[in-house]
């Protein structure tokens, strides 16, 4: 007789798993039904395991098997993290392939959506899908000016004593602050087991990656012929929101939703939204 595997249905209940390759140990976190391609998510700068919000990763997680996972260098993932996102997306397909996976969706946010970007250009036998949210292309406007801005928030969020993700990803709007309370308290539910913050060296070696990024010259985005779902708030101060529709417009089969009042952050004040609107893309 076989046994049942339980289907985690909830991230905060998503036990964290490793796999080792190559010397380099990969955290990582999976639930939802083991059928059909599962969905890999691609984190933000400074991002671990639990700044995922899990109103995004559950939804997409009741139809799909979601894997969240920190690249080298980051939370409890050992390595070295590289100063470009290049490299960054070769350690990502190391991950993917070290799983056994040889198709996959992706769900890229912010640094996520241009490693993304890079691996349907390298690898684009590998993904059946792309959704990119908060991102730009390379040598997107405004994308260099990312250290600056995270330096300045991270500063204005100490002398406030909020978290710098109220001001980064979040409108300053009504609207916008109570998303971004909404968001942090979300991000809180999990009590157990929680990700070891990123080291600041790390977190200077992404910020140096973006940054390259941003000066970058432009690549040839008509390559990645797979469906891709762009989406962003209507007013991005980390990736400016023209980014979002550059992409989509170079990309030859991309679509785009843009939230209203939203920043950075729009796919989490919004995922009431995004969710179904992230199944029906993936379910096509």
């Amino acid at each position: 007789m076989g046994t049942t595997m339980t289907v985690i249905t909830r991230y905060q209940d998503a036990p964290t798993k490793t796999i080792d390759v190559h010397g380099v140990t990969y955290a990582y976190r999976q639930l939802g039904p083991d059928t059909g391609t599962p969905v890999i998510f691609l984190n933000h700068l400074a991002a671990v395991l639990d700044n995922w919000d899990p109103r995004v990763v559950d939804g997409i997680a009741a139809h799909h098997r979601v894997i969240t996972f920190d690249n080298q260098g980051v939370g409890a993932s050992t390595g070295t993290t590289p100063k470009t996102i290049q490299a960054m997306a070769a350690d990502a397909v190391t991950f993917i392939r070290a799983l056994g996976l040889t198709k996959v969706d992706i769900l890229g946010f912010s640094m996520g959506g241009m490693i993304a970007q890079v691996i349907a250009q390298e690898e684009p036998q590998l993904i059946r899908k792309l959704i990119i949210a908060g991102t730009g292309p390379a040598g997107g406007e405004g994308i260099k000016n990312v250290t600056k801005l995270s330096h300045l928030d991270t500063v204005r969020g100490l002398l406030t004593f909020q978290d710098p993700k109220q001001f980064l990803f979040f409108t300053r709007t009504a609207n916008g602050r109570r998303a971004g309370k909404e968001f942090l308290a979300r991000l809180k539910e999990r009590t157990n087991n929680r990700d070891k913050a990123i080291a600041l060296k790390s977190y200077f070696s992404q910020l140096s990656a973006i940054h390259h990024w941003g000066l970058e010259k432009p690549s040839d985005l008509s390559v990645i012929k797979v469906p891709v779902l762009v989406a962003n708030g209507d007013n991005d101060r980390m990736v400016p929101t023209k980014n979002s529709a550059d992409l989509a417009r170079r990309l030859p089969n991309a679509e785009l939703k843009i939230y209203p009042d939203a920043g950075h952050g729009g796919i989490f004040q919004y995922h009431h939204e995004f969710v179904p609107q992230a199944l029906e893309f993936l379910g096509r």
